[in-house]
Parts: structure tokens; C-alpha cells; sequence
């Protein structure tokens, strides 16, 4: 998208910014709880990204939240995987060796369902299979839990937006119950965020990047949230994020990306972050707190 440039100087938003509310981190350090922990593809430390094992395992450690990748086969099932191939997660290579390069929208969703999907991480997961979007979020249903759904690579799947929101409807996950406080859609493209809150307002979105804080508003349009990388963030970008409205009348989030470690997880958390996706959700946890009453705000 072209993101038209916005009247105003970093200096005055980041001026506005000291008015607004406490963040999450910042009301931890007067008594309340931590920011929410998003288990990144499932505890994707712990058990194969991605997979219902590893949605299963973040139930095991408590965490209310997971994030997972949603792309496209070639006859349009819907599934969930990270990678636009299937040589790092699966055995596909030694299944189909004339397919290289093993993209997925070049296989069908029955030839993807044949393929190992866990041995790659350790025996244990031997036979673990890479799930359907409707799989997933019926694992995720059963064990009571949150999703942070990504769209991976969306330019390569024309409508996936319509095609996602209309699997999470059949799958009763756009009821009130799950808009007010169990689901966000995110993406790398602003493009395809615009469109998911275009087709579907009520759906909490999330942009994955860190925009320039003078192209802010123009995001407060359509993205709840901004997602940067842990390793980007400052005190004052985050402050200026927050003071901004997003399109549901509430500040705008900062949830930072992928920090696996206590003393990074405590230094995002001390810039204020409202949220911390992470491979080592327990690691995270332990060493921020949670607030157990966590919607994603």
C-alpha cells in the first residue's frame, strides 16, 4: 500500500504520547500484572511449529494465547504452516522428490496431509501432520485458548482474506465472544490488514512491522495493533503508538516479535509493550507476568 504521508512531526507525536495511558508494562511496574504472552506457532520451543502438538503444549504451560500461519494448497484448502515450501517442516522432499520446489500452493491438501509434519523436531512428534485452518482452530477452541492468526505471504494467495474470515465464521469464531476478545488477524501487509477490517470491522487486526510514527494515523485506520520485531522497539516508539486510536476506539497495541529470553523479554517489557509473541512462552511468563484476564486488549 501507499501510506499517504500525515501533517504532523515525530517531536509533536511523541509530545502526545507522554499523555497517554499507562501500558501494560508500565502499570506492571505500579502493581498490575505483565503483558500477554502470544506462544509463537504454538510452543514452537517445545513441540513442531504449527502443529496441534504444539498448540496443545502451550495449553500444557497455560498460555492463553497462540499465533500461527495460514497459506494456500493448490485446490484452495486453507493450512497451517510458516514456510511457502514444505522441505523445512515436513518430509515432503522424500515423499514427492520430483517436486521441487515443494511449494505449497503447488500441492493439494490431501498430498499435504500425507506428509510428516513432526520428525524433523524429534521423534517423539513422529507422524504429526500439518493442519487444516478449520483443525486448528478447533484444537485451539477445545483447549480454551486465543489466536493471533497470520496471513503469510497474502499477495500469493489472492482472497485469502475472504476465503480465512469465512472459514473462522463456519468455525463460530466470529461471534461477539470471539471478535470482543479471542481473535486478531495480522499480516506483513498493510494491504491485506486494510481488507480484513474492510470485509469484517468487528475483527482485530494487527500490522507486522514498524511504520514511521508519522505514517501512524493512516495505520489507525484499519490496524489495531502494531507488531515490530523486538529488536526495533523503543521506549518512545511504543509511547507513540499508544497514542493513537485504533479503529475500535481503544489505544493501539504494541506486540513485539519473537523474543525467547528473560532478559529480552524484560527490557520490552519496561518499553511498554502491551504484548510479547514468543517461542519459550513459559520463559517469557515467568519472567514479565501475564495478565490473567488477557483479551489482547
Amino acid at each position: 500500500m501507499q501510506v499517504r504521508t500525515v501533517a504532523v512531526t515525530t517531536t509533536a507525536l511523541l509530545g502526545v504520547a507522554l499523555t497517554a495511558p499507562l501500558s501494560h508494562a508500565r502499570a506492571t511496574a505500579a502493581g498490575d500484572d505483565g503483558p500477554t504472552v502470544v506462544a509463537h506457532r504454538g510452543a514452537s520451543a517445545y513441540a513442531p511449529e504449527n502443529t496441534l502438538a504444539a498448540v496443545d503444549k502451550a495449553a500444557e504451560l497455560g498460555i492463553r494465547w497462540v499465533e500461527n500461519d495460514v497459506q494456500r494448497t493448490r485446490d484452495g484448502e486453507l493450512v497451517v504452516l510458516h514456510d511457502d515450501n514444505l522441505r523445512r517442516t515436513t518430509d515432503a522432499e522424500e515423499v514427492f522428490p520430483d517436486r521441487s520446489p515443494w511449494k505449497v500452493k503447488d500441492f493439494t491438501a490431501a498430498e499435504i496431509a500425507r506428509l510428516d509434519a513432526g520428525s524433523w523436531f524429534g521423534s517423539a512428534y513422529a507422524g504429526a501432520r500439518v493442519p487444516t485452518l478449520e483443525q486448528y482452530v478447533d484444537r485451539v477452541e477445545r483447549n480454551h485458548q486465543k489466536l493471533l492468526l497470520e496471513l503469510k505471504s497474502p499477495e500469493s494467495y489472492p482472497g485469502i482474506e475472504q476465503q480465512t474470515l469465512k472459514v473462522l465464521a463456519n468455525e463460530g469464531w466470529l461471534d461477539r465472544r470471539h471478535v470482543a476478545g479471542r481473535l486478531v488477524v495480522q499480516s506483513f501487509s498493510a494491504d491485506s490488514i486494510r481488507t480484513v477490517h474492510e470485509l469484517k470491522p468487528a475483527v482485530k487486526t494487527g500490522y507486522l512491522g514498524t511504520p514511521a510514527v508519522s505514517d501512524l494515523p493512516e495505520y489507525a485506520e484499519f490496524a489495531d495493533q502494531i507488531n515490530p520485531s523486538h529488536t526495533s522497539l523503543t521506549m518512545s516508539y511504543v509511547s507513540a503508538v499508544h497514542a493513537f486510536t485504533g479503529p475500535h476506539g481503544r489505544p493501539m497495541e504494541v506486540f513485539a516479535w519473537t523474543v525467547d529470553t528473560a532478559a529480552a523479554a524484560r527490557l520490552v517489557a519496561g518499553h511498554g509493550v502491551d504484548g510479547i509473541i514468543t517461542n519459550k512462552p513459559d520463559v517469557v511468563r515467568d519472567a514479565v507476568g501475564e495478565d490473567p484476564d488477557s483479551s489482547a486488549r
